[in-house]
């Protein structure tokens, strides 16, 4: 039985894959069983995404639905600290910010 408060890792119910160019950041999201994906359209929302890499400060987060791979993806402008041959920080590749992602808490899929 699930309670109506209770929240899940989203690492618990999807993967994801992740890429970058230049300064934008793109993250796609799976769900691990598909019958999942409708909880994911409604809960894992750009605006939700967008507070979750809020000290990325992304310019804009756009959430981009692709029905037939039963997947979301998100791009996130400017969250990369200029792209990885200008950011001085350490690993700011967008491939490891598919764990920050998968990190967020959301309502359980119920």
């Amino acid at each position: 039985m699930v309670l109506m408060n209770a929240t899940v890792i989203l690492a618990e119910h999807a993967h994801a894959r992740a890429g970058d160019k230049g300064n934008i950041l793109s993250i796609a999201v799976f769900p691990l069983d598909a019958a999942h994906y409708e909880w994911l359209r409604r809960e894992l929302t750009a605006e939700r995404v967008a507070e979750h890499f809020a000290s990325r400060r992304p310019a804009r987060v756009r959430r981009h639905e692709i029905d037939s791979l039963k997947a979301l993806n998100f791009v996130l402008e400017d969250a990369l600290e200029g792209g990885v041959n200008r950011s001085p920080g350490l690993d700011r590749h967008g491939k490891s910010l598919s764990y920050l992602l998968l990190s967020m808490r959301l309502p359980a899929p119920g």
